[in-house]
C-alpha cells in the first residue's frame, strides 16, 4: 500500500509491522510523533503490545532493557539530549546483549539550545555498543524498522541497533512510501525467540561482573559479533529483498564511484543533494562520485578502501564536529579505515548543517571545487572547512 507518510509516521509503520510486544514512550522534539504514532495504533488495536508511559529517557531504555530480559521484542526512540540521558543505559544494553531497536531522530546537542537536525548526538556515541545505520529518505527508514530487528536479533550478533533519522529534513517531511503487507512482514521478520531472557525453568544470571581475568574476552566477543553484522546486514537485505521487493546495497551506496577522480563521502538526507550535484557535475565533464555510508558501525572499512583506492581527492561532508580534533567523527573514521587497508588519498573535511543549518547545492558544488584544487595539487590536504562560516571567520586548519 502506498501512503503519504512523514519520516516519523514511515518509521511507526515500520515498528507497527514489526510486531514489538513492549514499547516504551517518552517524548522529545523531533521525535515525539512517532510514539503518539504508535500509541494511535494501540488504542485503535492494530498494534497489539504493552506501551509504556515512562518519566524520562533514561527511564525509557531501560523499561526496554527490562522488557527484552524477559524476551520480548522491544521499541524504543528518543533524540539529542534525551540520547545523551540514555548514555549509561546504553552500555547496559549491548554490553547484556539484548537486541532491542531504537530510532533517534537527528538533532542539535545544547548549549545553545536548538531542535533543528545535524548528527552530533549519535556520532558523539559510536563507541556505546550499539550497531549504528543512517536513513536517506522516509521509505529507507520505514524498511530500516524492519530489516534492524532481523539484524539484531540474529544469534551472531544480538546487539542493539540505533536507527538515526535526520530531525525535521526526514522526521516532519513528507514523502511517498510503500508500507509493505503485513503478511509480507510477517514472512520476513518471524516471532522474536532468545535463550538471554529470564527462564524460570532454566535460570540464568543476566546482569553479571567480571573481573580483570575475564572481563577482556566480554569485549572481544562483542566486537567480534559487531563485525559480523555485516554479513547479517548483507544477508537480512536479501530477505528482504525476496519478500518486500526493495533492495538495499550493505554497508554503503555507491553512486558513481567506479571511475571518479572526486569523492565526496556523507551519510543521512545530505547525499540526495550531493547526487544531483554530481549528476551536473558529470555533464560537465567532471568524473564526480558520492559514496553514502549506512552503516557507520560497524565500520565499513573494506567498502570504503574499495571505493576510494581509485580516486585523486576525497571529501567527508558531514554534519558533526570534534571539538579540537582533526575534523569530525566521520571524516577521522573514513582515514582511519583506509589507512589501514593501505589506501591513503588526498582527502578534505566539509563541517556543515550544524543546528540544522541548510546545505546547500552551492556549497555542495564548491566542496567539489575545492576537492579539484586539491587533486591538482592546488590545494592543503587534511583541511577542515566549515560551509558558510571559513569566508566570515578567516578559515582553520
Amino acid at each position: 500500500m502506498r501512503k503519504f507518510l512523514s519520516g516519523n509516521e514511515a518509521f511507526a509503520e515500520g515498528v507497527r509491522l514489526a510486531r514489538p510486544q513492549v514499547i516504551s514512550a517518552y517524548p522529545i522534539t523531533p521525535q515525539t510523533t512517532v510514539v503518539e504514532a504508535l500509541a494511535s495504533m494501540v488504542e485503535e488495536g492494530s498494534l497489539a503490545c504493552e506501551y509504556l508511559h515512562v518519566e524520562s529517557e533514561h527511564t525509557a531504555l531501560a523499561a526496554a532493557m527490562g522488557a527484552s530480559a524477559t524476551g520480548a521484542r522491544t521499541f524504543t526512540a528518543t533524540s539529542s539530549q534525551g540520547l545523551l540521558y540514555m548514555a549509561e543505559c546504553l552500555t547496559y544494553v549491548s554490553g547484556g546483549r539484548f537486541p532491542i531497536v531504537m530510532m533517534n531522530a537527528n538533532r542539535a546537542l545544547a548549549l545553545p539550545w536548538n531542535i533543528y537536525g545535524d548528527q552530533r548526538d549519535s556520532l558523539s556515541l559510536l563507541d556505546h555498543g550499539w550497531i549504528q545505520v543512517y536513513a536517506e529518505n522516509n521509505q529507507e527508514a520505514l524498511d530500516l524498522a524492519l530489516m534492524a530487528y532481523a539484524v539484531a536479533e540474529d544469534e551472531r550478533v544480538s546487539l542493539p541497533v540505533m536507527v538515526n533519522v535526520d530531525g525535521f529534513a526526514l522526521t516532519h517531511t513528507y514523502e511517498s512510501v510503500e508500507v509493505p503487507e503485513a503478511q509480507a512482514a510477517d514472512a520476513f521478520l518471524p516471532p522474536y525467540a532468545t535463550a538471554n531472557r529470564f527462564d524460570f525453568e532454566r535460570p540464568v544470571s543476566i546482569g553479571y561482573s567480571a573481573g580483570p581475568e575475564f572481563n577482556g574476552h566480554y569485549q572481544y566477543w562483542h566486537h567480534r559479533d559487531m563485525l559480523a553484522a555485516e554479513t547479517v546486514v548483507e544477508e537480512v537485505e536479501a530477505r528482504f529483498a525476496a519478500t518486500c521487493g526493495r533492495r538495499y546495497p550493505g554497508l554503503v551506496d555507491a553512486y558513481r564511484c567506479e571511475d571518479a577522480d572526486l569523492v565526496l563521502v556523507t551519510l543521512g538526507s545530505a547525499a540526495g543533494i550531493a547526487r544531483d550535484v554530481a549528476d551536473e557535475l558529470r555533464a560537465a565533464g567532471t568524473r564526480a562520485g558520492v559514496l553514502r555510508i549506512r552503516y557507520l558501525r560497524p565500520v565499513p572499512g573494506r567498502q570504503l578502501a574499495e571505493a576510494l583506492a581509485g580516486v585523486a581527492a576525497v571529501g567527508v561532508l558531514e554534519k558533526d564536529i570534534s571539538f579540537g580534533g582533526d575534523g569530525g567523527a566521520v571524516f577521522s573514521t573514513v582515514l582511519a579505515a583506509c589507512a589501514r587497508r593501505g589506501v591513503a588519498r588526498p582527502a578534505l573535511n566539509f563541517i556543515g548543517g550544524l543546528g540544522g543549518a541548510d546545505i546547500s547545492r552551492d556549497q555542495v558544488r564548491a566542496c567539489f571545487a575545492d576537492l579539484e584544487r586539491l587533486a591538482t595539487g592546488r590545494g592543503e590536504a587534511g583541511r577542515v572547512v566549515f560551509l558558510g562560516i571559513d569566508d566570515e571567520e578567516g578559515g582553520l586548519r
